[in-house]
């Protein structure tokens, strides 16, 4: 009797992780409350990475908080208005509010929830079940790929940087490092989420190139190769991932 083929990996799309930090490494003030901490320099250069990715992840607390449009600003480009990508709200329980900007029907978005959500968005959000209990952003993934998203960039927040970067589900991880220094308890930092045995808890990352941009600097790493059940679509990340 033939051996069954083996199954083909599931593919997902090269993902890029961006954000901006303080010089401590964290993403903004204490208790969450917003910081503009990307200079004019590093505003264009989001931009440009906007432009060229498919979709935008991010999670539903930065929704919540700061209620951000995740369309491309031509304007800060010198460009006349284009097309934004996908928007990607990561939701597990349907918490996104009614009136945010996600929700404008202005660009395709879609809310990833888990099963036993039941709520309802309007017509023409896209709704995706991936995980139990929680959002499985592996899960997730592959689904956006199935439905044609090839460059993903992941802007956040902490538990989805976190999530990211200790699952290895990127590609390109990408940080601004502002001249500040915040500081205290409560402010989120750039990876959050629960603490793991020190084994399990780092994620190895490979300096790729360090930028002086305005008063502040851009760090790009890769990832250390560690075994996955789920690939990314070709190529090398210097090449794939929405440069």
């Amino acid at each position: 009797m033939a051996t069954p083929p083996a199954p083909r990996p599931a593919v997902r799309p090269a993902v890029w992780v961006n954000c901006a930090a303080s010089a401590d490494g964290r993403l903004a003030y204490a208790g969450g409350l917003r910081a503009r901490l990307s200079s004019p320099e590093d505003l264009r250069r989001v931009q440009q990475l906007r432009a060229k990715a498919d979709a935008i992840l991010v999670g539903v607390g930065t929704v919540v908080r700061d209620d951000p449009s995740l369309r491309v600003h031509w304007d800060l480009l010198g460009q006349p208005d284009g097309p934004s990508p996908t928007r990607v709200v990561v939701d597990s329980t349907g918490r996104t509010p009614e009136g945010a900007r996600v929700l404008d029907a202005s660009v395709r978005t879609i809310v990833a929830v888990a099963e036993g959500c039941t709520r309802a968005f309007p017509s023409p959000v896209e709704t995706v079940v991936a995980g139990r209990g929680a959002v499985d952003l592996a899960e997730l993934f592959v689904r956006l790929y199935e439905r044609g998203v090839r460059r993903l960039m992941v802007e956040g927040g902490a538990d989805i940087l976190a999530s990211v970067l200790r699952e290895r589900l990127f590609d390109r991880f990408t940080v601004y490092y502002a001249p500040w220094v915040i500081g205290g308890a409560t402010a989120p930092p750039v990876a959050r989420g629960p603490d793991l045995v020190p084994v399990d808890a780092v994620t190895r990352l490979r300096l790729d190139s360090l930028e002086r941009l305005g008063e502040g600097y851009v760090a790009t790493y890769l990832p250390v190769p560690a075994g996955a059940s789920v690939i990314r679509d070709g190529g090398s990340p210097a090449t794939e991932a929405p440069s």
